[in-house]
């Protein structure tokens, strides 16, 4: 009987399933299927599953080489400089992070660039795997344009994400994973679909001009966080992802939608920590317990009834959705059953019957 919720490794392997009929190869489809589903485990389904689609129509395009070499242009010392070769994004990132944790074992510190890529999905995915090993990542990724400048009125960068994670004693890390723009620019779609208003002060009209309108603000721009400060992190995480690895910049970004005919050459920067080169790892994980536990006694606001920690709302979700089974929209399933229908594959998903509801501590 169908459902919305689905088990983890039911959809994990219907996606790498699809993905390898797709024409990846069959661990790069698993490295590709896990990433996917770690976004919606963990509550971030706009970089999950639902993105199966697209990637998989720019493949049969020829706007995604499946089976793309990871090829280093440059090397010195701890630091590469990385072509992805038009490859998936999650792929060539993973295999990019496996190269440079054994640098950063050996020095301290390591650091990529990544160009000629493509959209990579949720930054806290890579952070997360670093801080299992121990190591604090931190990433960036410029993305197609949607956001201007402080003082225009024209899309110039994405919304350029950063994302560090921190490995805790708690179970969980300290996950930190942030756009430069004020809002993320899937609110202003949810709000069109829905017909509804958005607040003021998201985005400007194409003119310029301050809109509640949803629409006027997609053919716009979103604006940036605080001001000109989320403008200089946006230029920030440009010159990092694009400029320095040489990757597209700005408005030469392809859009993954609405540019069907070129591909996005997108660029990310990956920055990796040993924390053992600093201190004792077990010593960093009680000192940043501490100033958790710390964090959680503040004074609290009125109406509050407890103090998060970034990343733990996030683990929190995590648990429900292992427990119950990962969500899966009407769309996102109608989009996979094509698939499956044109690339021959099972489909799965209506086969399963959801788990019981577990309580969540």
């Amino acid at each position: 009987m169908a459902t919305d919720r689905y088990p983890l490794e039911t959809v994990k392997q219907l996606v790498a399933a699809i993905a390898a009929k797709a024409g990846v190869k069959k661990k790069d489809a698993a490295i590709l299927a896990d990433a996917l589903v770690d976004a919606d485990v963990h509550g971030t389904s706009t970089h999950g599953v639902s993105r199966v689609n697209i990637y998989t129509r720019r493949i049969q395009k020829g706007l995604i080489d499946p089976r793309a070499k990871l090829v280093i242009e440059r090397h010195k010392g701890a630091v590469m400089a990385v072509d992805a070769g038009n490859g998936l994004g999650q792929v060539q990132a993973v295999k990019t992070l496996e190269k440079l944790i054994p640098k950063a074992r050996r020095n301290g510190v390591a650091a990529a660039t990544i160009r000629n890529s493509q959209h990579f999905g949720a930054l806290s995915y890579y952070c997360n795997l670093a801080a299992t090993q121990d190591m604090i990542l931190i990433a960036m990724t410029n993305c197609e344009p949607a956001m201007s400048p402080e003082g225009a009125c024209q899309a110039f960068f994405g919304t350029n994400p950063i994302a560090a994670s921190f490995p805790t004693g708690k179970g969980w890390p300290v996950k930190i994973d942030l756009a430069t723009s004020i809002v993320a620019r899937g609110n202003i779609i949810a709000a069109q679909k829905k017909g509804q208003p958005i607040p003021l002060g998201w985005a400007l009209t194409p003119e310029g001009e301050p809109t509640t309108d949803a629409a006027a603000a997609l053919a716009g721009t979103v604006l940036t966080m605080a001001g000109h400060k989320g403008y200089a992190l946006a230029l920030m995480v440009e010159v990092f992802s694009s400029v320095l690895s040489g990757a597209a910049i700005g408005p030469s970004i392809g859009s993954m939608y609405k540019h069907m005919d070129r591909k996005q050459d997108v660029g990310h920067f990956f920055c990796l920590f040993d924390i053992a080169a600093f201190m004792d790892v077990a010593e960093f994980k009680k000192r940043l317990d501490k100033a958790i536990d710390d964090i959680k006694s503040c004074r609290k606001r009125q109406g509050v009834n407890e103090i998060l920690v970034p990343g733990e709302r996030s683990h929190h979700k995590a648990q429900q959705n292992i427990a119950e089974g990962i969500f899966i929209d009407e769309a996102t399933r109608k989009e996979l059953k094509t698939l499956c229908t044109e690339l021959r594959v099972k489909y799965t998903l209506e086969e399963v019957v959801s788990p019981q509801p577990a309580t969540v501590s």
